[in-house]
């Protein structure tokens, strides 16, 4: 079908007009028509059948407008695409019989110069096979020189296009397959790598396993030393009498007053520290004392004697 006949539509609403007795007996002449030709095909038997064929192929008693209208727009693109197919037909037709005349004429030219197909020895009727199918090759109608050149050049022409396509595809095969090949020994290379990376991350982790399982070993021996030397630490506080009272402000202010002892008793104890060398015997202390008396005395009488020579040096 036309254009018009493929962008029917059943659903659309039909005009009033359609459902006329005139519209109704249009669609039902091209029905008839249809069987008609369906009956013609198949000979007087086919004829027989058509009647049939005529009377199922009518829109019945009561038809609906729908139908009508959408028969009617079939009816009319068929027979607008028949009439197009009996021009067409009839111009091939004559173009095939002016075909069939130039063919005679042409046959009877041949036959005429004793160049009939039959006439021909074997080498000529091969030849003429050999031009045929070149011609038919090459898609040219005559045998003229410059036909054959004119095809030899367009066929050259194509030739080179397919071998430029051809080096083309070879070329870029040919780079394909270079890249597939450094693809592949890229991807043995990462295999490899994969390989030693297993290798190595096994054996890293085998030692660090190993380095944990002795640091955890050193770790329990020296939790339990630790254990041990916060017991004794407990034990040694608990001997000196330590409280959870005394904090570093208590030992802060016991340090200040044990500095403000030791300045308070360094005047005595320097006092003392001189008397250390005294004997430990009453009487050897009494007579020591007593020297040390007279020693004080006959140093103070010096001492008067040096200021009296001074006054009398300086009186004279």
């Amino acid at each position: 079908m036309d254009h018009a006949a493929e962008h029917l539509d059943p659903t659309a609403p039909a005009p009033a007009s359609v459902s006329s007795s005139a519209a109704v007996a249009e669609v039902n002449a091209w029905l008839a028509s249809l069987a008609a030709e369906a009956g013609s095909g198949g000979g007087a038997g086919g004829r027989g059948g058509g009647g049939g064929a005529a009377a199922e192929l009518s829109l019945g008693p009561e038809p609906t407008p729908r139908a009508v209208a959408y028969l009617r727009a079939l009816a009319a693109a068929s027979q607008g695409r028949s009439r197009a197919a009996g021009i067409a037909a009839a111009g091939l037709r004559a173009q095939a019989s002016e075909y069939r005349a130039e063919a005679a004429r042409l046959r009877e030219a041949l036959e005429r110069a004793g160049l009939a197909r039959d006439a021909l020895p074997p080498p000529a009727a091969a030849a003429a096979r050999a031009v045929a199918s070149v011609a038919n090759l090459l898609a040219i109608r005559d045998t003229e020189m410059s036909s054959f050149v004119v095809a030899s050049a367009d066929l050259s022409l194509r030739r080179a296009e397919v071998e430029e396509k051809r080096d083309k595809v070879h070329k870029e095969s040919k780079a394909l397959l270079d890249y597939t090949r450094k693809a592949i020994n890229k991807l043995t290379e990462l295999k490899k790598m994969l390989e030693k990376f297993k290798n190595d991350v096994e054996k890293q982790q085998s030692e660090q396993m190993t380095d944990w399982q002795t640091k955890l070993v050193m770790m329990d021996s020296k939790e339990r030393q630790y254990i041990l030397q916060v017991s004794n630490y407990k034990a040694m506080l608990n001997r000196v009498g330590y409280t959870p009272e005394i904090n570093h402000g208590v030992l802060m202010e016991m340090a200040e007053h044990k500095k403000d002892l030791e300045r308070k008793t360094k005047p005595i104890a320097d006092t003392l520290r001189s008397y250390q060398d005294l004997p430990p015997d009453k009487a050897l202390a009494a007579l020591a004392i007593e020297d040390k008396k007279r020693q004080y005395a006959a140093a103070e009488k010096y001492l008067e004697d040096v200021l009296q020579s001074a006054l009398t040096t300086t009186g004279l």
